[in-house]
């Protein structure tokens, strides 16, 4: 099987998820957005199977962050936008695999989805 990681290599969730895959010898590939930045297209793609709403961390600090106006009157367009720029207010870690994807780290989830 092959997988895809995409996060933040600090990120405490992200950390989870590789020890998990770790853990299970599951190998896969690990792209960083803090050195790789978030691909436009690749976005679009998950925006359109996930949501926006799914993707878009708006819990964390980087979105909180951000000018009122660039949080308001939000859809798909704005918050890929929001993405592109700010990498760090995509939900991590975000797992592409043969056949679906997953956003965040739910184990159950993970359990259904990769065994």
């Amino acid at each position: 099987m092959t997988l895809t990681m995409y996060g933040i290599p600090n990120c405490d969730t992200v950390k989870k998820a590789r020890n998990w895959l770790d853990a299970r010898g599951t190998d896969y590939t690990f792209h960083d957005y803090k050195k790789e930045g978030a691909d436009p297209a690749r976005l679009e793609k998950w925006v359109a199977e996930a949501g926006w709403e799914k993707l878009l961390n708006r819990a964390g600090t980087t979105f909180r962050k951000l000018p009122e106006a660039d949080k308001a009157d939000l859809d798909a367009a704005k918050a890929i936008a929001i993405m592109v720029a700010q990498p760090s207010t995509i939900k991590r870690p975000v797992v592409e695999y043969p056949g679906g994807l997953l956003v965040g780290f739910k184990q159950d989830e993970w359990d259904a989805a990769l065994s």
